[in-house]
């Protein structure tokens, strides 16, 4: 890993003017998850802030992903998995006895490290959820189709062919599907798992350009390896280390003149 270039990092500021706190969205208090016997994260205490991109930095094995899937309780499905602590969406908790898991995921979207289209058309890739959620009026889901296709930036690319199949579509383009499949169902807060980290250059930069564009829409969450990605894109950043949040705030601060020598050494470089 290179060590980063502050100039660079010292540019990016949050881009709202905020009096007072910044509006909280989702926030974690004394979570820890357990996978069997083995815990994978250790008291973490978390705010994601509303309409702002949050990056959740660390080495390979840390709990970045565990808690990227806490948030939409995407964990439930793996056997032995268990969750012990407070995560309010919106004040409610999502771990509450009436709380509908199918709703959550639909007002928490999630979009994985590799694009998982499914072999579908596009058309119907991106319809998939809507009709999941009992929509069946063609004009309502044609509307929803396309503004979710424009908001991904891929309708130039694609709305002359949506009965093509979507696994014909290029890398960076799958991801993109993925990301209108997401939208169209019209979350809150969209998860992103290393959404960029199997396309080129090229595409990584449409990925990045697209998450800037949908911060005004949304709430977004990013698991990201890559340093200089997480200094472009994000306001906020959070370090996790074993299991544990060693440092989150602005990511100016925590690029420039972070809290803890455990993210120094991280964020230059030294480790990890």
């Amino acid at each position: 890993m290179t060590a980063l270039n502050h100039s660079h990092i010292a540019a990016k500021q949050p881009e709202r003017v905020v009096v007072g706190p910044p509006p909280v969205k989702i926030q974690v208090r004394g979570l820890n998850f357990f996978y069997g016997s083995n815990q994978a994260l250790r008291n973490v205490d978390f705010d994601v802030i509303t309409h702002a991109v949050t990056a959740l930095i660390g080495p390979s094995g840390c709990g970045k992903t565990t808690f990227l899937r806490t948030m939409n309780r995407m964990n439930d499905q793996i056997p032995g998995a268990r969750a012990v602590g407070t995560v309010l969406l919106d004040g409610t908790d999502i771990h509450g006895p009436d709380v509908d898991v199918t709703a959550l995921r639909r007002r928490v979207g999630m979009v994985f490290q590799r694009s998982n289209p499914f072999p579908k058309t596009i058309y119907e890739n991106v319809a998939f959820g809507l009709r999941i959620a009992g929509i069946r009026d063609h004009y309502v889901i044609d509307e929803a189709v396309e503004n979710s296709l424009r908001l991904a930036a891929l309708w130039d690319e694609v709305k002359d062919n949506l009965n093509g199949l979507a696994l014909q579509l290029s890398g960076g383009q799958q991801q993109r599907l993925c990301i209108a499949r997401a939208l169209a169902v019209k979350p809150d807060v969209l998860l992103m798992d290393e959404p960029a980290s199997a396309l080129d250059p090229i595409s990584t930069g449409k990925i990045e350009e697209l998450i800037e564009d949908l911060k005004s829409r949304y709430t977004i969450v990013i698991v990201t390896h890559n340093m200089q990605q997480a200094a472009r894109i994000s306001e906020y950043t959070g370090f996790f280390y074993m299991g544990e949040l060693i440092e989150y705030g602005p990511t100016v601060k925590i690029f420039t003149t972070p809290s803890e020598k455990r993210t120094e050494d991280y964020v230059t470089g030294r480790f990890g």
